[in-house]
């Protein structure tokens, strides 16, 4: 009686996911548009470009305080960063298709905390660069005040790590309570990766959103590219003035 052999399938390593390449669309804004915005009428620099994890899905937490920030972000980095973006928005004609094509996803409005968590976290799993403004809204010293824990948990959610960025000036650019754009230095500090945090209990959440405050508020601290340290603001919460802010 002959043995029949079953020969049996090796099981296949899981796929890698790999990180979404630029469209087309997002090279003609970032290179036509975003860079002559950013390096020209802003005089943009950047500094601390080696710590850009460039494949695999990141949350990238910055300060907030100003409506440039989101393309400023994606540009600086070198590579494509996905945001949130009210759903009215892509219903506009051809906005909609640019800002779709730079990565950005709808979010209804009046969406739970949970639902946007849910589709950030579906972006990170598609390997995107994710962006979250920690302090939920734009400051008017630009600094991180109020820092909330929805960076942190996306990190811990996805077990990806968190990379703070320092935008600085763009709140004296176009913040909050202004009526025009001031054509100061808009500089952009990256700093080094944090670990996902080790669970998704609150103590852990909270101990990464710190961390991102400190070492974001740490880099605002150095204040433009090229200067000299400005070191903590006199007053709590506030970000010094520079020479080149009395421009426009």
């Amino acid at each position: 009686m002959k043995r029949v052999l079953r020969l049996r399938r090796r099981a296949e390593p899981p796929a890698l996911i790999r990180t979404p390449r630029p469209s087309l669309t997002y090279r003609l804004i970032s290179y036509l548009l975003v860079f002559p915005v950013f390096r020209l009428l802003f005089r943009g620099r950047t500094a601390g470009n080696a710590n850009v994890p460039m494949e695999g899905a990141l949350v990238v937490v910055a300060n907030h305080g100003s409506h440039i920030d989101p393309p400023l972000l994606g540009h600086a980095l070198g590579r494509p960063v996905a945001f949130m973006a009210k759903a009215e928005l892509f219903r506009v004609p051809l906005l909609g298709a640019i800002i779709r094509a730079c990565g950005a996803y709808p979010v209804a409005r009046g969406a739970s905390d949970r639902e946007a968590i849910r589709t950030a976290t579906d972006r990170l799993e598609e390997g995107w660069a994710t962006g979250v403004f920690i302090d939920g809204t734009r400051q008017r010293d630009g600094r991180v005040n109020a820092p909330m824990p929805g960076a942190a948990l996306l990190a811990a959610r996805a077990g990806v790590p968190l990379l703070p960025v320092a935008i600085i000036n763009s709140h004296r650019a176009l913040g909050p309570d202004q009526a025009g754009v001031r054509l100061v230095p808009v500089h952009i500090r990256i700093g080094t990766p944090i670990p996902p945090p080790a669970s998704r209990r609150r103590p852990d959440l909270d101990a990464a959103t710190r961390a991102c405050q400190e070492q974001i508020n740490a880099l605002l601290d150095q204040g433009l590219i090229g200067r000299p340290r400005l070191g903590p603001a006199s007053q709590a919460g506030v970000l010094p003035p520079t020479p080149a802010d009395h421009g426009p």
